[in-house]
């Protein structure tokens, strides 16, 4: 099987373990890291984690958004650290103190902090009272999350050169909200690149989903196909 190892995070959201075990099955070799997120934990847990782990070498990205008080912080990052994640989220809002209790609950995980959702708009970034627009946000939020101890970040492909010039070079740039070249949908993305223009733009990682994803239901060879259409478009 062809064995590329693109910069691909892939977004694994299904309620069904045995699904998400053969997306990452068939997938395997094609993209670099695995995301589990909210609906995926809740659903199986730490035990799901480790299914997964035990069915690729690659990297896991627990997507949990972690955002309340750092003692709480604290306790649910030392909860998750027994499946060794490579990434873990936290909410760039929550700030300093918060993040650092992440960080030291995680020596061995990279503290990933969200800047501003993908799903937001400029105007959706006002009503919530950002008093800056989504790119100053964005980059103010990463130097914070940054200087806290955060050595990843998450942000909109169009932040991504603010991002970088907040953060410098160390620090791994994360990016959902990227849609392959002549897709005709955005989902529930609305500030969106390719995956080619985002790594052009000094992004580390692309998030990619359903674009891949969805090509399951005419089998797990075309599901692999598919994910590789996509890493020759990056690499």
């Amino acid at each position: 099987m062809s064995q590329i190892n693109a910069p691909i995070i892939l977004a694994v959201d299904t309620p069904q373990l045995q699904t998400a075990i053969d997306w990452v099955k068939a997938t395997e070799g094609v993209v670099r890291v695995y995301k589990l997120g909210l609906e995926f934990y809740l659903s199986f847990g730490l035990d799901g984690v480790k299914a997964i782990r035990d069915h690729t070498q690659s990297d896991i990205f627990l997507d949990l958004k972690l955002h309340d008080i750092p003692h709480t912080v604290s306790g649910a990052a030392k909860a998750i650290s027994t499946v060794k994640p490579k990434y873990v989220t936290v909410h760039a809002s929550g700030a300093h103190a918060m993040i650092e209790a992440a960080v030291e609950a995680l020596p061995e995980t990279l503290v990933t902090a969200v800047t501003i959702l993908t799903s937001l708009s400029e105007a959706d970034v006002a009503a919530v009272g950002f008093k800056s627009n989504a790119l100053e946000s964005a980059a103010r939020l990463a130097e914070l999350a940054v200087n806290a101890g955060a050595r990843a970040i998450v942000c909109s492909p169009l932040e991504i050169q603010a991002v970088r010039q907040s953060v410098g070079e160390s620090t791994q740039i994360i990016t959902p909200g990227v849609r392959p070249a002549g897709g005709t949908s955005a989902d529930d993305q609305v500030r969106t690149l390719t995956p080619r223009q985002a790594i052009d733009h000094g992004a580390n990682l692309v998030v990619i989903g359903r674009p891949i994803t969805n090509a399951w239901v005419d089998g797990a060879s075309a599901m692999r196909e598919r994910a590789i259409a996509i890493a020759r478009e990056i690499i």
